[in-house]
C-alpha cells in the first residue's frame, strides 16, 4: 500500500469512538441525565479536547521520539526461511527489506554485523489494535527499538496512553510455551494476582504471546472482566514482546498510527512465530531488526522494570518509590537466569510450587541449608522436573545452575515459595505482599524508616488486612504522631478501613488536624466532586490581590466558609473568617463544641469578638466531618461521626449540606446516594428545629398540621354549633343531636393524653395509621359493594321508585351481607310475601321480588343470584378483608420497629404542648385567656415564651447535654451493629467463614502435627550433638591430664565432628552453614562494575584442594588511572616475576594474616579457595590488599545525659561516612597508601592537622578484626584483608572526643557524616556491619 493509501485509510479511521461525538450528542439532547456516575465524573474532568487531537499528537510524538530498526545490508544466510525463500542473516527476504538494503556496498564487506547492518529510524507501528472476532476493546501497542530509553517508554505509557502511575509493579515470568497447571492451582493462581492488582492499583508486565505464562495471566484477566465486580479500564496488563516473533505483524504497519488496527489472532499457521493475548491491555514490541529471534525484549524489560521501580509516587502527601515482585509459574533457563538477577538486583520473587520445571526445583530446595543444595542434589532435581531435556544438560550447566540456586537460596528474605493449602498460605495475592514487606523489612533503615515505609506500601495497596496482620504487632510501637501522614494520605485518597485502624492505634483526631493540614485536605479534593467545582467557581470570582506573594496558595479557608454558608444557608455565620491582611485568623484552644441554634442567628456558636481581631473556635472533628461529607463519603463520614460529641447537631449539618449538594448534582447516581445519605443523617439528628419558624400563617400550617388541634377545632366548633341550637327553642332536638355527637369528639379528644404511656402511646400512632389504611380500603370495597348491590337489586326488584329503598337494596344490604346478615328472599327458600310490599306502597316494608302470583313462587333466576352471592361473598370476606389484616400488620410492625423513637417524640411533643398552653382547665381557661388578652392588647407586654431554646448553655448544662448526645450516639451505633450482626447475609457469611477457618484448620493440622515432630528431631539431634561435643571435650581435657590413653577413647561421633575447633562447652552453633565461611560475596557471578561474568563455583568446589576439572575462569584485571602504584595488569608472567609475595615488598606488606598462601604460575592463590575470577580484578595488587576501619563509638544518651538503653543493654553510636559517588553509609575506612598510617576515605572528612593525633586513638584503640574480608572484588589471585580497630569514648565531655567532633563539622570535602545508632538494622555494608556487632559484642552493648 502506498504511503498516500495508508494515510486516506487513516483518515478515514479518525473519529473511532472519539470524544468529541459524544459530547456532540450530549447536547443534543439538554435533559438527558446520566446514570453511569465514573462516566459521567471522568467525563467532567475531561478537557475539551478530542480523540481525533490526541491521536494527532500522538502520530506526531511517536515517530519524533521512538524508532524501530531496519536491517540496511542484505547478506545471504545458509538457512531458508519457512516457505523456503532465501532469507538475509538478519532473517528477513529480499521484499522485507528497504530497496537500499539490496544494493551492493563495496565497503562493508561480507560478514553481517548488527552494529553497522542495522540502522534506527522512525517507527511505523503505534497506535491502537483490535482483536478481530475477539473483543471489541482497544488496546494500545507501539514498536520500539532495544536501545529505547527507558524513560521515553515511561513518558509514553502515563502521559499518552494515560496510565495512571501504579502502586505496584507485577512482573510475572516463567514457560514461554502451553504447560499444565492443577485446576485448583489455576484458580488459586488466577484469582490471587487479579486480586493483588485490582486492590493495589498494580501493573502487570508479561512476555505478551498467547503461550505459556503469558497465556495463563491474560485468561485470569479476561475472567476478572466477565465477573460482575470489573469496571472498565482497573487491571493494566502490559505485555512487552519481541517484534520480530509476532505473528501477522504486518498489519499493524502504518507510518501515521493505526486507530485502530485490526488484529488476528491465528494460532493454527503461527509455525514459529507467536500470536499476541487479546487480553493484555497495552503491548511494547521490541525490534533489534531481525526476524525469529526470541529473548530480544528481556533487556529493554529488565531495564523498564528497574526505571518504573525508581519512581516515586505522591498521593496524600505520601511519597513511595514504586516497589515491583517477581511471580514465577514453571519457566527453563531463561527464567532461573531472571530469577537471579532479581534477586541480586533485590527483588522480591514469588516461585508458584506445583507450576513445574524450574518453579518447582528452586520450591523444593528453598527451605534446604545452602551447604545441603549440591551438585548431586540438582542433578536429581533436573532430572525429575525436566525429564525431556535433562540430556541435554553439561555438566558446567549443571554447575552454573547449581551456583545460580544456591544464590537465590541464600537470599531467603527475597524468596517466598508459595504452596497451596500449605504453610497457612491460602492466596496469591497475600503471598505477593508478604514477599514485598518481607523484602522491605530485610532491608536497612535508619529508625523507623523501614517500618514506616511497609505502612506506605499497605496504604497504597489499601490492603488492611496486610497492614494488621504484618505491620500493626507488638514488633514495633507505633507513635500517633508517626500515623499523621498516612493518615492524611488514607483520608485523600478515600481508604476508610486504614482511617478506622489509625484511630485504633492511637490517633487523636483533635491532634490531627490542623490548620495546615485541613487546607491542605481542601486543596486536595476529588476534582470529580461538586463540592470542588464550587470551590473552583468561588476562587474564580476572587479579585486579584496585587500584595499577594506569587507563590501563595490561592486556596483558603474563608473559601470554603463562603461555599458551605451558600449550603447551610445565610442564617450562618462563616465558619472560617476571611484573614486580616492575607494573614491567619487568630485560633483560640480547639473546643469540640458544636451548638445548633434554632433562632436564625448562626448555625455553630464559633465567633468570639475581641478587640481588633476575629477568633474562633476550631473543631476539628467537626472540620474534618464536612470535609468527609462535601465528597459525599459515606464510610469516612460515619468513621467521623462516630467520634464526635455534639453528634446531633452535626448530622442536621451533614444533612443539610447534602440535600443543598443534590439539587445542584447533575449526576443522577451521586444525586440519589447524596439523598439517602441525608436521610440517614436526618433520621440519626432526631430533633430538628426551623430557624425561619415565624409567621402568622406559617404558625396557622404548623398549628393545623397536627391531627389533635384539627379535632379540637373540629369539637369546638360542634359545641358552639350545638349550644346555639339549644338555646333557640325550634332547634332544639338538632343541638342534642350535635351535641351528641361533639361528646364523642371530646372523648377521642382524651386519647391524646394516653400518648405519655410508652406502652400506648405508639398504639394510638398505630390506630391512626390503620384508618389511614381503612380510608384506601373503602375505595376497594365500595367497588365490589355497588356492583353486586345494583346487580341484585336489578334481578329480584323491578321498578322500585322509593329513593331509599334503593339505596338500601343496592348499598346497605350488600354491606351487611358481608357481616352474615343474607337476605332471605335472595334464593326463593325463605320466601314470604307478608315480609313485603307487592306494589311498594309500604313505607316500612320493601318491595317484593319478583314472583309468580299463581304459585306464590319467586320468578327471578335462583341459581344466578346465589352464584353473585357466592362470589361476593369470596371476594370480600376472603380476598379483601385478609387484604386489610395484611394491611393493618404491615402497619403495625412498622410502628412496632420504632416504638421507642415514636414514644419519645409523642413525649416531648406533649410536654412542649404543655409547657405552652395556660395551666388551667375549662372552663376556667376562659380567664386565663381573659389575663392574656389584657397583656397582650392592653398593656402590650411582649411575649417571652417564644424563646424555646437557650444560645448559649451554662458549663454544667452543656456537659450534661453532650454526655446525653453521646449516650444516645452509643445506642444508636450499637443498635445498628446489632442489626447488621442480624441481617440472614451477615449470618451467612459468618457461618461461611466459620466454616472455611475449620477446613483450613483440619487442612493444617497433619501439616502442623508434622512440622511439629520435625521440630522436635531437630531439637533432639541439636541436645544430642552438643551432648557429643561435651563428651569430646571431657575427653580430650582428661587425656590432656594423663588419665586416659588414646586406645580407651569411646567413639560418640565423626572424627570430623570431634576435631572441629569450635566444639567446645556452650559453643552455640554456627550462624553461618558450611561452606559460606568461605566466601559468598567473592563468588558473585557479576563482577562489580564491570561486564565479566565469573566461572560458577558452588559451596563444594570452594576449596583449593577439592577437585573441579571443567574450572576454567576468565582473566580481568581492571584498568587505574594510577596504574605506577598497581602491580602489573597480569596478562603475561614476565612482569610478576618481580614480586616478592609472603614477605614485605618494598612499602607493600604481601603477607596474610592466615599465614602464607601458595604461590602458583606466578600467581598467588586466594587462602580462602575458589572466587571464580582470575587476575587482580579492581585491586591495586595481587595478593593481599591491606585495609583499615577504625570504629569510632560513643554512648547513646538522653537530653539529660544518661546512657539509653534497650532491652536493658546499653546503646552505642558509631560515626559513618558516605561520600558523594557512593549509595551505602560506610565507616570511615578502607585502604591505605603504601607505607601510609590512616585510610584515604578518613583523611577526606579529617582535617589534616588532627591527622597525628587520630593516630594515636588508633595505637590505643582495640583490635577487634584481623584477616580475610568477603569483599565481591576479590579474586583468585587478589583479596582484601582488614584490621578493624575500636575506638571508644566512655565520656561525653572527652576531650578528644570534642577535638574530632570540631574538626568533622570543619570538614568541607562533599561528605555526609553522622553519628548513627547501632543496630542489626543500620543501612551499612554487610561486611562493615559484621566488624561492628564484634565491637558492640565487645562492650556488651545493644546490637
Amino acid at each position: 500500500m502506498e504511503p498516500s493509501a495508508l494515510r486516506k485509510a487513516g483518515s478515514e479511521q479518525e473519529g473511532f469512538e472519539g470524544l468529541p461525538r459524544r459530547v456532540t450528542d450530549l447536547g443534543m439532547v439538554s435533559n438527558l441525565r446520566r446514570s453511569n456516575s465514573s462516566l459521567f465524573k471522568s467525563w467532567r474532568l475531561q478537557c475539551p479536547f478530542g480523540n481525533n487531537d490526541k491521536q494527532e499528537s500522538l502520530s506526531s510524538w511517536i515517530p519524533e521520539n521512538i524508532k524501530k530498526k531496519e536491517c540496511v545490508y542484505f547478506v545471504e544466510s545458509s538457512k531458508l526461511s519457512d516457505a523456503g525463500k532465501v532469507v538475509c542473516q538478519c532473517g528477513y527476504t529480499h521484499e522485507q527489506h528497504l530497496e537500499e538494503a539490496t544494493k551492493p556496498h563495496t565497503f562493508q564487506g561480507t560478514q553481517w554485523d548488527p552494529k553497522k547492518h542495522v540502522q534506527e529510524m522512525p517507527t511505523d507501528a503505534f497506535g491502537d489494535i483490535v482483536f478481530t472476532g475477539l473483543s471489541q476493546k482497544v488496546k494500545k501497542y507501539v514498536r520500539v527499538s532495544q536501545d529505547t530509553p527507558s524513560s521515553v517508554i515511561y513518558h509514553l505509557m502515563t502521559q499518552h496512553w494515560g496510565l495512571e502511575v501504579p502502586n505496584l509493579l507485577i512482573s510475572v515470568t516463567g514457560g514461554a510455551k502451553n504447560f499444565n497447571m492443577k485446576p485448583r492451582l489455576k484458580s488459586i493462581f488466577r484469582r490471587g494476582l487479579v486480586k493483588v492488582a485490582q486492590t493495589t492499583g498494580a501493573w502487570i508486565i508479561t512476555g505478551g504471546s498467547h503461550a505459556g505464562v503469558m497465556k495463563q495471566v491474560g485468561e485470569a484477566v479476561r475472567d476478572f472482566s466477565l465477573s460482575s465486580s470489573y469496571k472498565e479500564g482497573e487491571l493494566i496488563t502490559i505485555g512487552v514482546a519481541t517484534w520480530g516473533t509476532v505473528h501477522r505483524r504486518e498489519g499493524l504497519i502504518h507510518p501515521t498510527g493505526s486507530f485502530p488496527a485490526e488484529y488476528i489472532l491465528d494460532e493454527d499457521g503461527q509455525g514459529n512465530l507467536t500470536c499476541l493475548d487479546s487480553n493484555h491491555s497495552h503491548f511494547i514490541l521490541v525490534d533489534d531488526g531481525t526476524h525469529g529471534q526470541y529473548g530480544v525484549e528481556i533487556p529493554l524489560r529488565t531495564r523498564l522494570e528497574k526505571f518504573i521501580s525508581e519512581q516515586t509516587k505522591e498521593r496524600g502527601g505520601v511519597a513511595i518509590k514504586i516497589p515491583i515482585v517477581c511471580v514465577v509459574l514453571e519457566g527453563g533457563p531463561g527464567t532461573l537466569h531472571t530469577i537471579y538477577n532479581a534477586t541480586t538486583n533485590g527483588t522480591p520473587c514469588v516461585v508458584v510450587e506445583g507450576s513445574g520445571r524450574v518453579a518447582d526445583v528452586i520450591a523444593q530446595v528453598a527451605n534446604l541449608p545452602v551447604s545441603d543444595i549440591t551438585i548431586s542434589l540438582i542433578q536429581q532435581k533436573l532430572s525429575v522436573f525436566f525429564q525431556e531435556m535433562f540430556e541435554t544438560f553439561t555438566e558446567s550447566r549443571i554447575v552454573e545452575w547449581t551456583k545460580k540456586i544456591q544464590d537465590i537460596v541464600r537470599r531467603r528474605q527475597l524468596l517466598t515459595v508459595f504452596r497451596e493449602g500449605k504453610d497457612g498460605q491460602q492466596d496469591v495475592d497475600v503471598a505477593i505482599l508478604q514477599a514485598l514487606l518481607k523484602a522491605s523489612r530485610s532491608q536497612d533503615h535508619f529508625g523507623h524508616e523501614n517500618w514506616d515505609h511497609q505502612l506506605k506500601l499497605a496504604v497504597a495497596w489499601n490492603r488492611v488486612d496486610i497492614a494488621r496482620s504484618e505491620i500493626f504487632t507488638d514488633e514495633w510501637q507505633w507513635k500517633p504522631s508517626d500515623l499523621h501522614p498516612t493518615m492524611t494520605a488514607a483520608l485523600i485518597s478515600n481508604k476508610p478501613e486504614f482511617v478506622k485502624l489509625f484511630l485504633e492505634n492511637g490517633v487523636q483526631l483533635k491532634e490531627f488536624v490542623t490548620w495546615d493540614t485541613l487546607l491542605y485536605l481542601y486543596e486536595n479534593l476529588d476534582p470529580s466532586c461538586l463540592f470542588h467545582s464550587k470551590l473552583q467557581k468561588v476562587l474564580a470570582e476572587e479579585p486579584e490581590c496585587p500584595a499577594c506573594a506569587p507563590a501563595a496558595p490561592r486556596l483558603q479557608m474563608h473559601h470554603v466558609a463562603q461555599v458551605l454558608r451558600e449550603l447551610l444557608g445565610d442564617f450562618t455565620q462563616p465558619l472560617y473568617p476571611r484573614p486580616p491582611h492575607n494573614g491567619r485568623p487568630r485560633l483560640l484552644l480547639p473546643v469540640p463544641h458544636v451548638k445548633l441554634n434554632v433562632q436564625g442567628v448562626s448555625l455553630w456558636s464559633l465567633y468570639k469578638r475581641s478587640s481588633g481581631h476575629v477568633t474562633f473556635t476550631m473543631d476539628p472533628i467537626r472540620d474534618l466531618l464536612i470535609w468527609a461529607i462535601v465528597q459525599n463519603r459515606r464510610e469516612l463520614a460515619g468513621i467521623i461521626w462516630a467520634q464526635s460529641q455534639d453528634c446531633i447537631a452535626a448530622a442536621l449539618a451533614c444533612s443539610k449540606i447534602l440535600k443543598e449538594l443534590s439539587k445542584e448534582e447533575e449526576d443522577t447516581d451521586s444525586s440519589e446516594e447524596m439523598l439517602a445519605l441525608a436521610e440517614e443523617y436526618e433520621h440519626r439528628a432526631i430533633l430538628f428545629y426551623d430557624p425561619d419558624e415565624c409567621g402568622l400563617m406559617k404558625k396557622a400550617a404548623l398549628y393545623f398540621s397536627d391531627f389533635w388541634n384539627k379535632l379540637d377545632v373540629g369539637a369546638i366548633l360542634l359545641f358552639v354549633a350545638g349550644l346555639t341550637c339549644r338555646l333557640i327553642p325550634v332547634t332544639l332536638y338538632p343541638g342534642r343531636v350535635i351535641l351528641s355527637l361533639d361528646f364523642i369528639l371530646f372523648c377521642l379528644r382524651l386519647m391524646h393524653i394516653f400518648t405519655i404511656s410508652k406502652t400506648l402511646g405508639p398504639k394510638i400512632i398505630i390506630v391512626k395509621r390503620m384508618m389511614k389504611d381503612v380510608f384506601f380500603f373503602l375505595f376497594l370495597l365500595a367497588v365490589w359493594v355497588v356492583s353486586f348491590g345494583v346487580a341484585k337489586q336489578a334481578i329480584l326488584i323491578h321498578n322500585e321508585r322509593r329513593v331509599d329503598w334503593l339505596f338500601r337494596g343496592a348499598v346497605y344490604h350488600s354491606y351487611l351481607t358481608i357481616f352474615g346478615q343474607i337476605p332471605g328472599y335472595i334464593d326463593g327458600v325463605n320466601f314470604n310475601p307478608e315480609h313485603c310490599s307487592p306494589n311498594g306502597t309500604d313505607p316500612y316494608k320493601p318491595k317484593c321480588p319478583e314472583s309468580d302470583a299463581t304459585q306464590q313462587r319467586p320468578a327471578f333466576p335462583e341459581w344466578l343470584t346465589v352464584l353473585l352471592l357466592c362470589l361476593y361473598l369470596l371476594f370480600t370476606n376472603i380476598l379483601l378483608l385478609n387484604l386489610l389484616i395484611a394491611m393493618f400488620n404491615y402497619t403495625f410492625q412498622q410502628v412496632q420497629e420504632h416504638t421507642d423513637q415514636i414514644w419519645k417524640f409523642q413525649r416531648h411533643d406533649l410536654i412542649e404542648e404543655y409547657h405552652g398552653r395556660p395551666a388551667a382547665p375549662p372552663p376556667f381557661i376562659l380567664l386565663s385567656h381573659l389575663q392574656l388578652f389584657i397583656k397582650r392588647v392592653v398593656l402590650k407586654t411582649p411575649a417571652k415564651r417564644h424563646k424555646q431554646l437557650k444560645n448559649k448553655l451554662e458549663k454544667n448544662e452543656e456537659a450534661a447535654l453532650l454526655s446525653w448526645e453521646i449516650y444516645l450516639k452509643e445506642n444508636y451505633l450499637q443498635n445498628r451493629q446489632f442489626q447488621q450482626k442480624q441481617r440472614p447475609e451477615q449470618k451467612i457469611e459468618d457461618i461461611s467463614n466459620k466454616v472455611d477457618a475449620m477446613v483450613d484448620l483440619l487442612d493444617l493440622d497433619p501439616l502442623k502435627r508434622m512440622g511439629s515432630m520435625e521440630q522436635r528431631l531437630a531439637s533432639l539431634e541439636e541436645q544430642v550433638a552438643q551432648t557429643a561435643r561435651a563428651l569430646h571435650w571431657i575427653v580430650r581435657t582428661l587425656r590432656a591430664s594423663g588419665f586416659s590413653s588414646e586406645a580407651d577413647v569411646p567413639t560418640l561421633a565423626s572424627q570430623k565432628a570431634v576435631e572441629e575447633p569450635d566444639a567446645e562447652p556452650g559453643g552455640r552453633k554456627k550462624t553461618e552453614e558450611p561452606g559460606d565461611s568461605y566466601h559468598v560475596n567473592a563468588r558473585h557471578l557479576l563482577y562489580p562494575n564491570c561486564p565479566v561474568t565469573r566461572f560458577p563455583v558452588p559451596n563444594e568446589k570452594v576449596p583449593w584442594e577439592t577437585e573441579f576439572l571443567i574450572y576454567d575462569p576468565p582473566f580481568y584485571t581492571a584498568e587505574r588511572k594510577d596504574a605506577a602504584a598497581m602491580d602489573p595488569v597480569g596478562d603475561t608472567l614476565e612482569p610478576l616475576f618481580t614480586i616478592q609475595y609472603n614477605v614485605v615488598d618494598g612499602l607493600r606488606d604481601r603477607r596474610s594474616f592466615h599465614g602464607p598462601y601458595t604461590v602458583q604460575a606466578g600467581l598467588p592463590l586466594n587462602p580462602m579457595g575458589r572466587t571464580g575470577l582470575r587476575g587482580r580484578g579492581s585491586l591495586s595488587c595481587f595478593g593481599p590488599n591491606h585495609t583499615l576501619y577504625p570504629m569510632v563509638t560513643r554512648w547513646r544518651r538522653n537530653e539529660d545525659g544518661a546512657i539509653c538503653r534497650k532491652s536493658i543493654k546499653k546503646m552505642l553510636e558509631v560515626l559513618v561516612v558516605k561520600l558523594p559517588l557512593s549509595e551505602h553509609w560506610a565507616l570511615p575506612g578502607g585502604s591505605r597508601e603504601p607505607g601510609e598510617t590512616l585510610p584515604r576515605k578518613l583523611k577526606r572528612i579529617l582535617r589534616q592537622e588532627h591527622w597525628p593525633s587520630f593516630e594515636n586513638l588508633l595505637k590505643c584503640g582495640m583490635e577487634v578484626y584481623k584477616g580475610y574480608m568477603d569483599d565481591p572484588r576479590n579474586t583468585d589471585n587478589a583479596w582484601i584483608e582488614t584490621v578493624a580497630v575500636s575506638v571508644h569514648f566512655q565520656d561525653q565531655n572527652d576531650v578528644e572526643l570534642n577535638r574530632l567532633n570540631s574538626n568533622l563539622h570543619a570538614c568541607d570535602s562533599g561528605a555526609s557524616i553522622r553519628w548513627q545508632v547501632v543496630d542489626r538494622r543500620i543501612p551499612l555494608h554487610a561486611n562493615h556491619k559484621t566488624l561492628l556487632q564484634k565491637a558492640a559484642a565487645e562492650f556488651g552493648a545493644h546490637y
